[in-house]
């Protein structure tokens, strides 16, 4: 076998470990197995799992839209979008740091919360509000409300989602910077199919 084989094989064997390292049997519910990211064990250091970010959202309602087309083909969409109606919490994937509440043009109000080993952030988009007293540096528990879904952002009058992201970070990395990372595995526990 050539080199390029040998090394295609050794990153084959690294990404279905990780996978099969993931995998939690018995365990039921929405809380599934963490990031199959090949850089990292998994979201939040590697036994953390995600729970749904919109409160009683079930799992089979889930539709996969990453890398779809957006602004005409100018972009990729790389998140998942969580239709739900307005005013529904909103709750902390995992436990950890609000980095950063911000309004922007395309996300509307949006906020970004950092892992307790800074090497995942997740980001919220397109919120009608932030849960009451929700400030940057403040720690949020699992689960904890952060904020509602809406329509903000370039999200559309009456087009109520949550635009859920994942990013890992690299050392150093700003909020607004890392890699993302498709977010529908990480909930529907799925393998990627695109």
């Amino acid at each position: 076998m050539s080199r390029f084989g040998w090394v295609m094989l050794g990153a084959i064997v690294v990404v279905v470990g990780g996978f099969v390292s993931m995998l939690s049997f018995g365990t039921g519910g929405v809380v599934v197995p963490a990031a199959p990211a090949p850089k990292t064990p998994g979201v939040a250091g590697g036994s953390a799992a995600l729970v749904m970010p919109v409160a009683g959202y079930p799992v089979a309602k889930l539709h996969r839209d990453w890398g779809d087309p957006r602004e005409g083909g100018k972009r990729q969409h790389q998140g998942l979008d969580i239709m739900a109606p307005a005013g529904t919490p909103v709750v902390a994937a995992f436990g950890g740091t609000i980095e950063k509440l911000f309004d922007s043009e395309r996300g509307g109000h949006t906020l970004y919360i950092r892992s307790p080993d800074q090497r995942w952030s997740l980001y919220y988009a397109h919120l009608q509000g932030y849960a009451p007293g929700l400030a940057e540096g403040q720690r949020v528990r699992q689960g904890q409300v952060v904020g509602y879904v809406g329509d903000s952002g370039n999200a559309g009058p009456g087009n109520t989602h949550l635009h859920f992201a994942v990013h890992w970070m690299r050392a150093g990395d700003g909020w607004y910077q890392g890699e993302p990372v498709d977010p529908y595995p990480l909930l529907a526990g799925k393998t990627a199919s695109r």
